[in-house]
């Protein structure tokens, strides 16, 4: 081998070795600020609440809910930025920060001051015989359920931190009193929107992606079929969110009947649509008839989407993690138990932050994950997952089903891939118009193309565009979320009773 070869050899393994240094360094960092924010957690705790017999069990149960708010930053909130960070609508850096600051506003502007701390009413604490018993069971549900997630994290797999409590809630409620303290008809509504969530945001994630394909994107005039139908789709999805936002993200202060819910959607309809309608005439102006330019049109609305999708999951989901510090403060300091609690500002910031903090330490891998690495996004897609998360959660509580955000988000994405994958397989107008674009650009004297299938029947078949791994790995970490999370908090209290 020559010098020259040798020496490119030894150079790039020392590229390697210094890509995996700052690999290493750059986890050693993240987690030194998080250790440094629990840190933070506690010693706020101490100081408002003052020192006291108690005051090692509410710096714990500080801690134990900045753990769950960094987790719950690092798993929950990428199903809101990632399909538009894989669409390349967004930065991954631009994502974070949006998601961080409407993640932020959402917990600390409609985040409820009043918080159902014992996971929706699943257990009931008039059955529980000790205060100290309600307060060491929450303890370890909090504790197991943030372990979990953070497990979840680590195999690269969304899943729902709603379920992760409840989990947690029913082992320590097995584990301190016994089966009858158990809701098992709440349970059992819960345990339906393990199937309902994914199937019902895919099936809406890829009718509207069907809708776009046949009447924008394999039209023969594009730009003409997207001045039509972008400002309408856009609209819609501003009547979904103004629906959304007024039942989920201000539940706190204003809970609006079905006319006002109507009247608030259409208004957003139709303001949006009367803003979109020249705004997409003049962006599209100069375009060529392409799909890259479809996707430009996306952009804007995607952005906005991102942003909506954050201060809603902040507004819902901070609750899972401040929900059980409440409980535990109430339960010591007032010694009595209670279904609901007032929530103090100074949990409320804990959660705040520590769900902002997560995204920006941990959030990117789980980002990538939703954002391309289960099936290959564009604008277009990434749009149709935004519209069906806010549409599904429309739709459900309209018919009183529970969902899980996490659900909806990546059942889209699933139903978007399986979408593709079908429509490959038996679409011979896209064929078609392959061979006619084929012929334009040769030009119309050319002698006719003879135009033979980009794929044989048989390749087709075998094209998967969702990755089999991370489908199987998703579904099996949802499957086991509520059991894993209930045997890791029995285990955690029995753990505690022994050493209390």
């Amino acid at each position: 081998m020559s010098p020259k070869g040798s020496l490119d050899k030894d150079l790039e393994k020392i590229v390697h070795v210094e890509a995996a240094a700052r690999s290493v360094t750059r986890g050693n960092v993240s987690h030194g600020i998080a250790i440094l924010f629990l840190g933070l957690s506690g010693l706020l705790a101490i100081t408002v609440t003052g020192a006291s017999t108690e005051a090692a069990i509410i710096v714990f149960a500080a801690i134990l809910g900045g753990y769950m708010a960094l987790n719950i930053g690092a798993n929950d909130v990428a199903n809101n930025v990632g399909p538009a960070v894989g669409a390349r609508a967004m930065t991954m850096i631009g994502a974070l920060v949006i998601a961080a600051v409407f993640e932020s506003a959402g917990a600390l502007l409609a985040g409820g001051d009043v918080v159902d701390t014992i996971s929706k009413g699943i257990i009931n604490p008039d059955l529980v015989p000790d205060p100290n018993v309600f307060v060491w069971g929450m303890l370890a549900a909090l504790l197991s359920s943030a372990v979990w997630i953070h497990l979840a994290t680590f195999i690269g797999a969304p899943v729902s931190t709603t379920h992760a409590v409840v989990g947690g809630v029913l082992g320590i409620g097995i584990a301190a009193v016994g089966f009858d303290l158990v809701n098992w008809h709440v349970f059992g509504a819960i345990a339906a929107s393990w199937v309902i969530s994914p199937v019902l945001g895919g099936v809406i994630a890829a009718l509207f992606l069907a809708f776009i394909k046949l009447n924008i994107i394999y039209r023969e005039d594009k730009i003409a079929a997207a001045r039509r139908w972008i400002p309408i789709l856009v609209a819609v999805m501003a009547g979904a969110f103004a629906w959304y936002l007024s039942v989920k993200g201000f539940k706190r202060f204003w809970k609006p009947d079905l006319t006002t819910l109507l009247i608030i959607a259409i208004g957003s309809f139709t303001v949006v649509y009367a803003i979109m309608k020249p705004l997409v005439r003049r962006q599209s102006e100069g375009l060529e008839n392409r799909n890259q330019s479809l996707r430009k049109l996306f952009h804007i609305p995607l952005i906005c989407s991102a942003a909506l999708l954050s201060f809603a999951h902040g507004a819902n989901d901070v609750a899972n993690a401040i929900g059980p510090v409440a409980a535990i403060l109430h339960g010591v300091q007032d010694g009595a138990l209670s279904a609901k609690v007032t929530v103090p500002i100074w949990v409320m910031i804990i959660g705040a932050f520590g769900i902002s903090l997560g995204l920006f330490l941990y959030g990117p891998k789980l980002i990538r994950m939703v954002g391309s690495k289960i099936t290959k996004m564009n604008p277009m897609r990434a749009y149709c997952v935004a519209l069906s998360a806010a549409l599904t959660v429309i739709v459900a509580s309209w018919l009183g089903l529970p969902v899980s955000s996490t659900h909806i988000a990546v059942g889209a994405v699933f139903g978007v891939g399986f979408f593709r994958e079908s429509f490959t397989r038996r679409s011979k107008r896209r064929q078609e118009l392959m061979q006619r674009q084929r012929q334009s650009r040769l030009g119309e004297d050319s002698p006719p193309v003879d135009m033979k299938p980009a794929h044989s029947p048989e390749e087709i078949l075998k094209r998967k565009l969702v990755r089999r791994s991370h489908f199987l790995t998703i579904v099996a970490a949802w499957v086991v979320t509520v059991p894993a999370s209930a045997a890791l908090s029995a285990t955690v209290y029995w753990i505690l009773s022994l050493v209390r």
